[in-house]
């Protein structure tokens, strides 16, 4: 009887526990969501001079996955060189981003006094067939982290799940809190008969 009164006990904390890091951890998300999407409204704003993009394409494999998010630093030209992975707008038709490396840096294109790069994705064969000039160019990445521009796009694209998710996640929080707050209770006055009949 005692053994499963304090598993009942131990039940409750470790429920406490986990909603309250569930809950800071939702809190956080939010917030960091909430600054990723602002900052992603328009080609030019950043957060603290970083923006973020998902990896659509396997053409950086190894380094670089599908559904990998890759966090690039916003950049001039003169502060990227051969070898630097860069993200940047291949067409200025296009709202699409690339992020390639770069295999070669030419200054002074042609005499136009324009930066332009030579690209390739590390799981292609040849080098992309064409040219990046420097304002198509947003930075450099400065790390990844894998799979996350997954769970971005899906709370982008289907936000209507993601919020009705929160809420039954919530509820059910809530419920088994107050599961085990009566079990506490049953506990407790279990106690209280126990000291009332025992002998003195």
């Amino acid at each position: 009887m005692g053994k499963q009164k304090n598993q009942v006990h131990t039940g409750s904390n470790i429920l406490e526990l986990v909603r309250t890091i569930f809950v800071y951890i939702l809190s956080a998300g939010i917030v960091i969501a909430a600054l990723l999407f602002a900052a992603n409204r328009s080609p030019d704003k950043s957060l603290f001079g970083f923006r973020y993009y998902t990896v659509l394409t396997d053409s950086m494999r190894p380094a670089l996955q599908t559904g990998d998010m890759v966090i690039v630093r916003v950049q001039n030209a003169d502060s990227i060189h051969e070898g630097d992975v860069i993200t940047f707008n291949p067409s200025n038709d296009s709202d699409a981003y690339l992020t390639h490396r770069v295999t070669e840096k030419i200054d002074n294109y042609e005499g136009t006094g324009v930066t332009c790069f030579r690209t390739k994705g590390d799981a292609n064969n040849t080098e992309d067939s064409f040219l990046i000039d420097e304002d198509r160019v947003i930075g450099t990445v400065q790390f990844h982290i894998p799979k996350l521009g997954v769970v971005v796009r899906f709370v982008q694209l289907r936000w209507y799940f993601v919020i009705p998710l929160i809420i039954l996640l919530f509820v059910f929080f809530h419920l088994m809190q107050i599961y085990l707050d009566d079990e506490d209770e049953e506990e407790e006055e279990e106690k209280q008969k126990e000291q009332t009949t025992d002998p003195e």
